[in-house]
């Protein structure tokens, strides 16, 4: 594949994108650790097989990431492009799974404790399949435009780590006991997890918009709107989840499949 005279600059610039990739599969292998990866040969998780498909489907997204990202900076774009259509099929994955992991927690929560608040938390999951799925979305629609598409995927992407920091809150609280997860418990209040999870989206979107102050001489916009997205998102989380509208979306998706 020819490379044009902006071609080396461009592969070098996108190193950066590999390493941003390889920081949140890092990221998220590392949050999930305690409560899942060190659990499996110790025999001590407890869960279902949809919980374990989803965690492959999730691991296998983080890993195409870095994959795709390392094509894209090496000039293989023909390559780049050949695994775009497994990659709609491994996005379409995550946010059906990602939703049937939530409503399966939300079954088990309304069993165990308080319904309001096992409903009203239910809007987090939501949210995380919501932003990643438009990201996603927005993305291919901007395929050919590289430097929109790369930084919507990475904005995908971060979309799914709340749930990621979540595992390392609940870790610092509670341990890394025996079969101990987050979901396992009664659900926390909405807006004990803003914060955590404000973090983790300005921990991963503030390197982008400083890499394109020094490259660029300015963020790109696609930066900034994202990051208002996910944050107006994250703000919003609490008082729509406690509406009755809320409550009886939560309500109707406990009742899907029995």
């Amino acid at each position: 594949m020819a490379i044009g005279a902006d071609g080396p600059a461009k592969i070098k610039a996108g190193d950066f994108y590999v390493w941003m990739a390889a920081a949140i599969a890092l990221f998220a292998f590392a949050a999930f650790a305690p409560t899942y990866w060190l659990q499996l040969p110790a025999g001590t998780f407890v869960g279902s097989p949809l919980v374990h498909i989803h965690s492959a489907v999730f691991t296998a997204w983080t890993l195409f990431l870095v994959s795709q990202s390392y094509l894209a900076a090496n000039g293989r774009i023909t390559d780049h492009r050949a695994w775009g259509l497994a990659g709609v099929g491994l996005a379409t994955a995550v946010l059906i799974l990602g939703t049937a992991v939530a409503i399966a927690s939300l079954k088990f929560r309304l069993a165990i404790g308080p319904g309001d608040a096992a409903r009203s938390s239910f809007i987090v999951a939501i949210t995380n399949m919501v932003l990643f799925g438009g990201f996603f979305i927005v993305a291919m629609v901007n395929a050919k435009r590289s430097e929109t598409h790369r930084r919507l995927i990475l904005l995908a992407s971060i979309s799914l780590l709340p749930a990621a920091i979540s595992r390392v809150t609940y870790f610092m609280a509670k341990g890394a006991g025996p079969g101990l997860r987050p979901t396992l418990g009664p659900a926390p209040p909405v807006i004990s997890q803003l914060g955590p999870h404000l973090f983790v989206v300005v921990l991963f979107v503030l390197p982008g918009i400083i890499y394109d102050y020094k490259t660029r001489g300015r963020p790109h916009s696609t930066w900034l709107i994202g990051a208002a997205v996910i944050i107006g998102a994250l703000l919003l989380r609490a008082p729509l989840g406690a509406t009755e509208a809320w409550n009886g979306f939560a309500e109707a998706s406990a009742h899907i499949a029995g």
